[in-house]
Parts: C-alpha cells; structure tokens; sequence
C-alpha cells in the first residue's frame, strides 16, 4: 500500500508505552490518519466514542498509534447474571465514528471515567490494569512496577481515556517492546482492585474475580464479593532467588486467608453503600446547587470502608484511587419486590458493620477509649415504589424522586468498659466491668458520635436481663442507666437521650406478658420521635421529610432479642413508608400477610448474618420464639445454634480475631516487636496510645458534646424553574441509564437482577388464584388453611393404575343445560346432595363473574364466619363424588356442541373443490406465469434416464417367489450389509462382537 501524508515517531516517547522497543516506527496512512489531526487543538470535540492515542507534546508534534493486538477487550467475561454486549460487524454509530474522527477526551479535574470491567496483564517488570466502563466504549489504563528488592509500590495513571482499538494498539507496543522477556500475557478479567497489603516484604495487590448482583438502587446495581485472589508485586528473579525473604511472610498469607472475603462483602461501581440515602441525596442536591457532577466528591464513609488499610498505599500516589479502587462495605444487603395489583414496590435491607473495634464475640466487648462500641451495625430499610427507576424526577427535577423513603436504625455494645474471659469452658462467662469512668468518657464519645451520624435525639432501648440469680446482665444494666443519667444532664431538654429499659427474656418466658405487643408499643413512640426520610423536590405542600434521630438497641450480645426489636421498629416503619407512598390508607401492616412475611424473612436472613459474624452461629430466638409459634421441633435447631456458637467462641474465634486485625490494619508488622501470633491480647491495637493524648487537652465532662451535632437535618429545595444548569446534561450528574438498561447488549429475562429478585407472588397459591377465590393484595391477613390447603392438594394415585387421578365434579348449579347424546343404555340413580351443602354450593357459584370481578370482589369473599361441615355433610359429599364418577364412566355423553364440530369435520373434506382440468386459468397469476415459462425446451430435453438407473429402478422393484429368502447373490447389496455383519458375529445394531 502506498503511504501518503505518512507521520513517524519512534514508540519510545509514547507515554506509557515506554516499554515499546526504541527503534519501533509506526506509519500512517492517509485513510488511517484521523481527521482534523493537525487543527486537534482548535476544533472543538465531536467524537462520541473514547479518545485518541495521539499524545500531544509540547511543540504540538503527535505520536503514533501501535498495531492492534488481539486481546480480551473482545470478549465480555461476564458473570452469569449480567449479558455480554452484542456487537454487529457494521452499524450506523461506528461507520458514523469513523467519518467524524477521534476524539481527544481527558479526564477533567472534577469528572471521573467510571469503570465497571478490568482487564489484567502482565510482563516481566510491570503489571497493567486496564479498565472499561459500562459499554466498553471508554478505556484507561494503569501501571504497576513489579516492586523487586525495592519494596515500595510505585503506580502510574494516564489520564488519557482511550477507546477499544486505541487501548488495542497501546497493548500491542508494550508487547512488542517486551518481546524478548516473554511479551505481555493476560491473567484474565477482574471485577476491581480491593488495595495493596505488605506484610514483611513486598506488597500484594486484592483483586476481585468473582461478584453477583444484590440489590438495585435508582438505577444502581450492588455486587457482593464471590471471589478474590491475592497477587504479589514482586519480580519472578526475586521470589524465586531471593534468600532474605522473611521466613514468616506465609505465615501472614494464610493468616489473611482466614478472612472469608467471598461472605458478606458489598461494593458498588457508581452508588455509595457506606452512606445512608438520605446523606447520599442530600450530598448529591449540594454538588448539583455547585454544577459539579456526582462522581467528583468521594465522600465515603470511612467507619463502614472495610478495605480502608488496603486504599492508603494507593491513595498516598494516584489522584483518583476510586477510579481503579473499589471500597467494600462488610454486612448485609437484601432486596426483595412487593406486587400491590400491579404497583411495584421494593424493599431493600443494607447492614453496614463497623471497621473500628471489630471482632469476635467474646474478644470484643464493650467499647474502647475512642468511643467505638463492638458488633456496631448500621441498618437501613429502603422502601421505593418503581414508577421511575432513578433518584429524579420528571422535569428532570434531579434527585428530587418522591417514590423514595428510608429508615435506619443501629444497634451496638453498651458502651461502657466491660469483657469475658472465654478461656474457661463455661458458656457464659462472667462479665467484668473492668475500669470504672466516672465521667463516662467511652459513652460520651460514642454518643456524640450517634448525634454526628444521625442527629438528635437518640432512642436508646436497653433489652438486657433486670434480674438473675447470678448477677450478670443486671451489673451492665445498673452501670448504663447511671451512664444515661449523666450524660443527659449536660443535654438541652429537647437533645436528651431518651432511655427505655425491658426485661424482654424474663417477659418471653412469661405466658401473660405479651412481647410483640411490647415492642409495637415502642416502636410507635420510636417512629414518632424519629420519623422517617421521605424524598421529595420541596415544593408545594409536599416537603422531603426527613429522619432526625436513631433509634439505637442493644441486649447483651445484640443478636437474638435485638433482632426481634429491630424487626419489630422496621415493620412499623414499613407501614408508615408504604403510606407515604400512596400505597396502603393505614400506616400498619398486620401479621401473617404476604407483605410482612416477606419483610421477615428478610429481617430473619439478615439477623443470621449478623450473627454469624459476630457470634460465629445464626440467630437462637428468632420471631418465631418471641411471637409464640414455633414448633416443638426448632428447639433441637437452638439446642444445636447454642452449640455451634459456643464451639466457635471458644476454639476458632482467636483465628478470626488475627485476621481481623491484619486486614483491617490494627496490626502493622514492625522488625524488633513482636509478632501478631505472639501476642497475648490485642487490647493495644483497638485503643489509643497514652502518650499520644496525654500531653493534649482533655475533653470537657461537661460540654461531651458538639453543638452542631444537634441540629436539624433538613433538605436543601432546589430551583427547577431554569431546568438543568446550562451545557449539561443528565449523564453529567446520573449515569444510572448506561448501568441499568446498558443500551446494545443482548440480556434474558433470567439474566436479569430485577426479574430474579424474591416477590410475595410467590406466595400465592396459583391453583387459587385460578379459581377466582384468592385475595392478591399482599396485606390480606392468611389463614394457615390458605397455604395448607396447597400443600395438600396433591393429585390422588391409584394403585392399581399407578397415575395420578385428576377428579372433578360440577354440581347441578354449574352444569350446563344441552342435548345429550346417549352412547350407553346403562344408568343408575344418583344420591341427592343435602340441601345444607347444595345453598352452600350455590352461593359460591362464580361462574358469571369476569376476572376483574373477582380481584373486586376478592376482599370481600370470605370475610364472615366460617361454618366447619359437618362429618354427615362430609361424607354425603364424598359419596355423591365417587357415584357421580361411576355414572360418568359408564354412560359418556356427546353433547350438541361436540357433534357439530364433528359434522364440519367430516364435512369439510367434501367440500373442497377438485382441479379436474389441466387447461390454464382465465385469469392466471404472474407468479405462474413467471414458473412456466421459466421451464425451457433445453431444459426438458436434458430430463431423461440412462440404462443404469434403468436397471436399478427394476433391481429395486423385483420380489423374488420368496422374498423372506437370502441367497448369495443378495449378500453383495447394500440392503444386507447389516446381515452380513451379524453373519460375521457382530451385533446386528450396535456393530460389535458378540460374546459367545
């Protein structure tokens, strides 16, 4: 090919491509050259896809583009919930792309390329990640040096956002400039980098492998962890010559492996887990009021960033560490759909887990110098109707969705300075108060801190035994309400701590004290005080509520009864939720409806992950033992929880603990101190040094807390009046259309998150709801007959038919009236009903209703009394069924109906005219015409047989005098070869010798 307008350089100056070789030239010809090349930095963008590797230097010269390398980018390595993209050989938008040239697109100070994929490769010295956003359309790149002898994480970033052919042709340079070391291999496709961690030499780089979709918020998807692999940074040479690598560097790798990263860990790409909803849209109104897109403050939480230790070496070198770096929230997540008559409403349960003072059950008590308690857990339910998938609202009103509300609640360790010796063998260690605060220090901290998080007030709700035969949870008791006493006396009257204390294991051990009725009880004065998020656009009558307050519960361990609490609160709030949304005319759901059943399960799933956790075992008392119902049977299931959970306390909590303290950064391994296996408890790790406070100003007794934290969260009113800001538009702010719809790719139904999502139609028999005679709606209270029924309804075996029977009957009220042709004379008189049971019969007679009829009139169809049949009225019935089958069987029938679609069958065949004429018709069709005259003279002339297919034609129609007869002039055809075969000793169908 000729080259014109050619351009060289040399690749050794192109950027991160520094690995090419230095004498590697590339041309361009002039269909290849871009256009607008030279005027690049005149023009103004057109480009809709990605941006151009030609690196502009200083004096305006370009660099090349390297040769296309086939990589991975081709392929979609996507789990099997989400669909690969379907790419066509041409469309519209890439012969569009090619005639408009490139596009030079650089990431801008407040904007961020958000990346979904990674792909992962290596040579001998670097490692580069290379990551893709939702469409694979946009691509950057990041270097990894291979840490050597040196030991320090060296990371490079370009900020130059490249498309696919573009990153192709970058990975081809830095194959060929690795040629002679052995190129750039693939290690695959990954999910996201979790941070880099250092032990005693080089560092080690968490990547995600594995990840499935949880949960869908406003057009945002969470992922939990399935899969994880760790890397080291260090060179091939060194790891495999280096003789001074410390012996215990293993020792510390298999000590992080105990952490279980594929359990309970949470990330999401675009929406921010660590935050509530109502911090997340209030964040979000701020940065709109300043044009700023969402993606430009990451303001994690960094209580609930799990990984937070792993982010600091990154963080400390690259500007944006959240593009390449995924933060993981450890907890719960759970989202299930509420079908209300076709209103879609989904409920969502996040559980975020505190980093600080974590651990095992009986390790971590109590609360440290710092104010952080232990088990300290973050629950929000999300209830949102999805008329509109996004946070916004038609308009656009941005983030001003009002389908959109929320409840959090936190539950936590007593906060004062309390443990168990869990060396002994005895279940329940005594509790020791170990350092008596007369200021309270610990609590204030803590307390202060709940203000900061979730305003004022807070609703403390104490569930912990008043009375024991050993005093035990009495002692915490004792010291905690003198703690609240305290501290409220600093407190503006309106600020105060609002304390409530319940015996609620001496109350469920009661058979006249009512527990659920407690609790309702206070979960309404909770709600009052605390209110809810309800999200709005602040105009009009209708003002974005917001939650002021948290309402904070704890037993002795947080697990068993502070579940049963928190369920309790979250129900309630649910029904408040549902009716903010126009959904239910009540604020209150009853139990044993389809909504609540759900809503249980959820909150009984999320109470077992909590304490396994925690406690290493699932819950004990689940809402089953509180509210009186469960079977004799689930006492061996908390006989065998209880073991469970004490053979963990006691032999595997310690390795647990180690593993904590390592990911978490606690422990930092220092030559000369001793090592974490070494150490004979890790109080140290989890509170503050003295000598770093002591020479400081104490925090006053009195003043404890700070006064803005008590101020009212209220939302910021936006002006729509002018619309969006001006030049901008939604995707600047919400890219929730590419993450949610992702436009071009080829997905199924069962591949999608939402269509899989758990649903109370699924509760519903659907047997029942065929028949016309159940109530939909999912806040119908169910009998246990309901569901029984459906269990029993299974078809009747006759063993001596050994098929299932399907017996139906119609009474004489549902019969219909028509001409009876009798087939047989046989006939025996059929038993009358009773007349009790013909009424009963005949008042459920449904067959004239329409289908919306009966959703109508479902509520109302069995809300009297129900009469119990008599045992006469039973088997009446019983034997009216079995005759009416006999007669049935013995005499069928014909009805008028049946004959005369017999008679157009019979008829129809006879009534079809027969072409007798081969004249052409009158007026013939151009089709046929076309057809005859396709059919020359040449053509029927060449139509003849020769003598050899003559003689085939007679071989195949001669029958012998005996044609059952071989002979062995037969054994030649090909007809006989089987029969050859088997003559030869070989099975007649499968071709094989036969054993003799």
């Amino acid at each position: 090919m000729p080259l014109t307008n050619v351009t060289t350089v040399t690749g050794a100056k192109c950027g991160l491509i520094r690995d090419a070789p230095s004498n590697f030239t590339y041309s361009l010809d002039a269909e290849e050259q871009p256009e607008g090349l030279v005027s690049l930095t005149d023009q103004e963008d057109e480009g809709i896809g990605g941006v151009s590797l030609l690196h502009r230097s200083s004096r305006g010269s370009t660099l090349p583009r390297p040769p296309v390398i086939e990589s991975q980018l081709d392929t979609e390595h996507e789990e099997g919930s989400t669909a690969g993209a379907y790419e066509r050989s041409t469309s519209p938008k890439s012969v569009m792309l090619r005639s408009r040239g490139v596009r030079y697109d650089k990431v801008l100070e407040d904007e961020i390329c958000n990346m979904h994929k990674f792909s992962f490769y290596e040579t001998a010295s670097r490692f580069f990640l290379v990551g893709a956003d939702v469409l694979d359309r946009k691509f950057k790149i990041l270097k990894i040096e291979r840490t050597g002898d040196s030991g320090d994480l060296n990371l490079a970033e370009d900020d130059i956002v490249y498309t696919k052919k573009e990153m192709k042709q970058l990975l081809k340079a830095v194959d060929e400039g690795n040629k002679s070391s052995g190129g750039l291999k693939s290690r695959g496709i990954t999910w996201g980098l979790l941070g880099f961690i250092r032990f005693t030499g080089d560092y080690y780089m968490l990547l995600i492998t594995k990840r499935s979709q949880v949960a869908m918020i406003g057009g945002h998807y969470i992922y939990q962890v399935d899969g994880t692999e760790l890397v080291s940074l260090s060179t091939p040479s060194s790891t495999r010559f280096k003789s001074d690598r410390h012996p215990d560097e293993a020792r510390f790798v298999g000590i992080l492996n105990n952490l279980d990263l594929s359990r309970s860990f949470y990330f999401s790409y675009s929406y921010d887990i660590t935050n509530t909803l109502q911090h997340n849209i209030s964040r979000e109104r701020i940065l709109l009021l300043q044009t700023r897109p969402k993606s430009a403050t990451r303001n994690f939480n960094g209580m609930f960033v799990w990984n937070q230790y792993l982010l600091e070496p990154a963080a400390r070198v690259l500007k944006n560490v959240y593009s390449w770096c995924l933060p993981i929230m450890h907890g719960f997540v759970d989202q299930a759909t509420l079908s209300i008559y076709g209103r879609t409403v989904y409920i969502t349960v996040i559980a975020r887990r505190s980093r600080f003072f974590a651990g095992a059950r009986f390790l971590k008590r109590g609360a440290n110098d710092m104010g952080y308690v232990a088990n300290d857990v973050e629950t929000e339910q999300i209830v949102s109707e999805m008329q509109t998938t996004s946070f916004h609202a038609p308009g656009p009103k941005l983030y001003a969705n009002p389908s959109y509300t929320s409840y959090v609640q936190h539950r936590g360790s007593i906060p004062l300075f309390w443990a168990q010796d869990s060396t002994g063998v005895t279940p329940k260690p005594d509790i020791d108060i170990s350092l008596i605060d007369p200021f309270y220090g610990a609590a204030a901290l803590h307390f202060d801190n709940l203000f900061g998080r979730y305003g004022s007030p807070v609703f403390v709700l104490n569930l912990v035994k008043a009375r024991e035969r050993t005093p035990r949870e009495c002692l915490l008791l004792r010291e905690y309400t003198k703690a609240i006493e305290y501290l409220n006396q600093f407190l503006p009257d309106k600020n105060k701590i609002l304390y409530k204390a319940w015996d609620m294991s001496r109350a469920s051990k009661s058979r006249d004290q009512d527990v659920i009725g407690t609790l309702e009880s206070i979960a309404e004065e909770v709600l009052r005080t605390t209110g809810f998020f309800h999200n709005s656009d602040g105009r009009g009558d209708e003002k974005a509520k917001m939650q002021n307050g948290i309402a904070r519960t704890n037993c002795i361990d947080c697990l068993d009864r502070t579940n049963a609490a928190q369920f309790v609160i979250g129900k309630l709030a649910l029904g408040h939720q549902l009716h903010a949304l126009g959904i239910i005319s009540d604020t209150s759901i009853a139990y044993d409806t389809d909504a609540v059943n759900l809503f249980t399960h959820m909150y009984h799933d999320h109470g077992d992950t909590i304490a396994i956790q925690y406690g290493g075992s699932h819950l004990v008392n689940t809402m089953e033992t509180y509210r009186k119902i469960n079977q004799w049977t689930s006492h061996s299931r908390d006989m065998v929880e209880s073991f469970k959970r004490y053979y963990n306390n006691s032999f595997l909590d310690g390795q647990r603990q180690e593993a904590y303290n390592l990911f978490l950064g606690n422990y930092k391994f220092t030559q000369g101190q001793p090592m974490l296996w070494d150490l004979s408890t890790d109080y140290y790790l989890h509170h503050s040094d003295p000598r770093a406070w002591s020479t400081k100003n104490r925090r006053s007794y009195v003043d404890w807390y700070t006064p803005s934290h008590l101020e009212a969260r209220r939302m910021l009113a936006l002006p729509y009046d002018n619309g969006l800001p001006a030049h901008k538009s939604l995707e600047y702010f919400d890219d929730y259309w590419l993450e949610y719809y992702r436009p071009l790719a080829v997905s199924s139904f069962q591949k999608i998150f939402s269509y899989r999502m758990n649903s109370t139609l699924r509760y519903l028999p659907f047997k029942s709801t065929q028949e016309g005679r159940y109530d939909l709606s999912p806040f119908r209270v169910r009998s246990g007959s309901e569901h029984e029924a459906l269990e029993r309804a299974r078809p009747v075996t006759d063993p001596l038919i050994g098929e299932a029977l399907h017996v139906q009957f119609q009474t004489p009220s549902h019969a219909v009236v028509t001409d009876v042709i009798s087939i047989s004379a046989i006939s025996s008189p059929i038993p009358p009903l009773p007349e009790s049971i013909k009424t009963k019969l005949e008042s459920q007679d449904t067959a004239g209703d329409s289908y919306m009829d009966l959703l109508q009139n479902a509520r109302f169809s069995d809300q009297g009394p129900k009469s119990s049949k008599s045992p006469e009225d039973k088997s009446a019935i019983a034997q009216w069924t079995l005759n009416q089958f006999v007669i049935n069987s013995l005499n069928p029938s014909v009805t008028s109906a049946e004959m005369d679609e017999y008679g157009r069958y019979i008829s129809h065949p006879l009534n079809l005219p027969l072409v007798i004429s081969s004249d052409a018709p009158s007026t013939p069709s151009l089709d046929l015409i076309g057809y005859v005259q396709s059919a020359s003279a040449d053509t029927l002339g060449s139509l003849h047989s020769t003598e050899e297919d003559m003689a085939d034609f007679r071989e195949f129609i001669y029958v012998g005098e005996d044609p059952l007869t071989v002979t062995d002039a037969d054994t030649a055809k090909k007809r006989y070869k089987a029969y050859r075969q088997w003559l030869k000793g070989k099975s007649l169908f499968k071709q094989s010798r036969i054993d003799t």
